[in-house]
Parts: C-alpha cells; sequence; structure tokens
C-alpha cells in the first residue's frame, strides 16, 4: 500500500510541529535540530536579523534526520513508537473520523459501563457506521479513569452489543485497536474474561454486515483480538500486535525486562512481520516521524483508506463476505499430525 503515503514527505515546512512534544531516547537527533531550530526562529524575530538561510537549512536537516531514524526501526522501537504519548488515541480518531459527530453509547446491559472500551454511532463521507475501541487516555487521571485501555469482561459486552446492534440496522463495524491487553484483575477472571473475549470472536465471525480492524497503537493478546476479527485487518505502520507485550515475554523466558528489545525482535510483531505470515491484510502508512508528528494527515490516511475498504466491501453479498471471513481465518497457523 505504498501509494497511500502522500507525496508530502518534503513539505516538511508544512508540517506541525510539537515544541513541547516528547521524545524517544533514539529521537534524541530530531529533538537537537528542532531545538536549535526554535532558537534559529527566535534569534530573527526578537533580533530583526535574517535566518531565512538557516532556518531552511535546519528544516531540511530535520527531515534528513527523521528520515533516516524512522526508515529502520528496530521492532523495539517500533513498539515505543506506538505508546508515544503525543501519539493519537482512538476518540481522536474518532472525532476525526466523524467530523464530530460522533454519538457514544455505553453500558452492557448487565453490570456497568466499561470506561477502557468506546464504541457508538458515526457518519463518515455519508457512511453510517458503528465505531468501536480501546481509549488509554491522555494523562494519568484519565488514564486510571479508562483502566489504561485494558478492557474487563463488561467491555467486551459492550463491544459486542454494538456490534449486533450494527449488524440490526446494517450498520459497518469499524474497530480500532489499541491497547496493553484485556483488564488480568482477579474480578475480571471472575466475570468471565475469557468467556467474553471468546464469544466476541464466535459472533464477529458471523456479523453480515462489512467489518473493519485497524491496529492504531498497541495490539496486544486477546485483549486486541476481541474485537480484532473483521474482513479487513490493517495494522499502521509504527505499532504492534502479538500474544504478548515484549517486556511479558523478556520476563517469562529470562526472569526480567532487561532482554525486552530480544523479545520484539523474536516476536515477529511488527506491520512488516504480520503481512508476511498473513495475519493482517495492509499495512497503513503513518506520517514522517510517525502519527505524533502530523496528526492531521494521520487522520486523513485512516480516513481514506477506511472509505475505501467499506466501499468495496459493501458491494460483496452477505454470505460470501462472512465465508471469505471465515475463511481467512481458518487458514492461519499450522497443524501438525
Amino acid at each position: 500500500m505504498k501509494s497511500l503515503r502522500k507525496a508530502g514527505d518534503a513539505g516538511w515546512t508544512n508540517r506541525r510541529i510539537f515544541d513541547a512534544m516528547n521524545y524517544l531516547d533514539f529521537e534524541a537527533p530530531i529533538k537537537t535540530l528542532r531545538e536549535q531550530l526554535a532558537q534559529a526562529r527566535e534569534i530573527q524575530e526578537n533580533n530583526d536579523l535574517d535566518m531565512t538561510t538557516t532556518i531552511s537549512e535546519l528544516e531540511v536537516k530535520i527531515q534528513e534526520v527523521t528520515q533516516e531514524i524512522y526508515s529502520k526501526l528496530t521492532p523495539w522501537q517500533r513498539v515505543q513508537v506506538s505508546r508515544h504519548p503525543d501519539r493519537p488515541y482512538t476518540l481522536d480518531y474518532f472525532k476525526a473520523l466523524s467530523g464530530g459527530q460522533f454519538m457514544e453509547l455505553h453500558g452492557d446491559r448487565t453490570v456497568k459501563d466499561d470506561k477502557a472500551m468506546v464504541g457508538g454511532l458515526a457518519d463518515i463521507e455519508g457512511r453510517p457506521v458503528m465505531l468501536i475501541g480501546q481509549q488509554k487516555g491522555i494523562n494519568t487521571k484519565m488514564r486510571q479513569y479508562r483502566n489504561f485501555g485494558m478492557a474487563n469482561p463488561e467491555g467486551y459486552r459492550k463491544a459486542l452489543r454494538l456490534m449486533k446492534l450494527a449488524e440490526k440496522f446494517n450498520r459497518p463495524v469499524v474497530t480500532l485497536i489499541d491497547t496493553p491487553g484485556a483488564y488480568p484483575g482477579l474480578e475480571a477472571e471472575e466475570r468471565g474474561q475469557g468467556e467474553a473475549i471468546a464469544r466476541n470472536l464466535l459472533e464477529m465471525c458471523q456479523l453480515r454486515v462489512p467489518v473493519i480492524c485497524v491496529v492504531i497503537g498497541e495490539g496486544a493478546s486477546g485483549g486486541a483480538l476481541g474485537i480484532g476479527i473483521g474482513d479487513k485487518v490493517l495494522m499502521m505502520e509504527n505499532t504492534w500486535y502479538s500474544v504478548i507485550s515484549p517486556e511479558s515475554c523478556s520476563s517469562i523466558l529470562w526472569r526480567s525486562w532487561d532482554y525486552k528489545m530480544q523479545a520484539a525482535e523474536a516476536l515477529k510483531l511488527t506491520g512488516e512481520d504480520m503481512k508476511g505470515l498473513g495475519l493482517v491484510d495492509d499495512i497503513i502508512p503513518e506520517p514522517l516521524g510517525g502519527a505524533h508528528s502530523n496528526r492531521e494527515e494521520a487522520y486523513a490516511t485512516v480516513k481514506r483508506v477506511i472509505i475505501d475498504e467499506l466501499d468495496k466491501l459493501q458491494k460483496m453479498d452477505p454470505d460470501k463476505r462472512v465465508n471469505n471471513r471465515l475463511r481467512k481465518f481458518s487458514n492461519m497457523g499450522v497443524v501438525a499430525g
């Protein structure tokens, strides 16, 4: 899907630069250059000096260095980018996809309203849909409120209720996946965490409306898979999708988190790995420097891909769509006698 990347990578000067943005350890050279750029602009503004040439050179250098760094990210670095604190979250995408016309629906009609799982009715360029996804929270207080994007059983049951509602009114389902996993607490297991996720897998396989799933951040374990069965399963460029996080894998195999980089390499969790294994359908390119560096471009690209896939899927017969979905997931993996 290389054609999806806009030709605007050269237009770095038009991009939104976050003066107070956070930087990952491997982004230190970018941080240094941006600080120099900010200083040059300040000197030009406050001292009536012409710094145009210096500013232009720094802007070009920032683009070149960013391109160099992001063109050879390791699996662990992609995991870090997927968790970037400035990266847009599910509700940000909901607002962008629907032009602000998103009506959230609450509760699973059994226990309560799980704040880690959000969903509701929306309209994407005249196409009525049901949007569902995990929300992590944008600061410490909201992360606690959202349980860090880790849904309880009632979150998955709420998601299923919304999916069945969408099916009733013939609305396609679009899910956005961004979770470190389903909530592993004792109370979640007591209320049937495994059963709730398993029920979603069964029901999503049989939904008679189009289902599109997009990994926009972290896609960990059954917590991601619980809303991850679709006609099209897509990953954004700097995301990961795996049965376990690198840290947890490292702690199990080596009894320490110190080997998380080796675990990330071995897990084959990047978009390229997952597509190569046939576990996802395609990769959605991100703006140079990651989705957090240019949110508007990221929103526009995701929206364009979803619209294209919806238009294709809507033309298919529902029975054929369900059969194709079942066949796709049935063909995954290897069975040895």
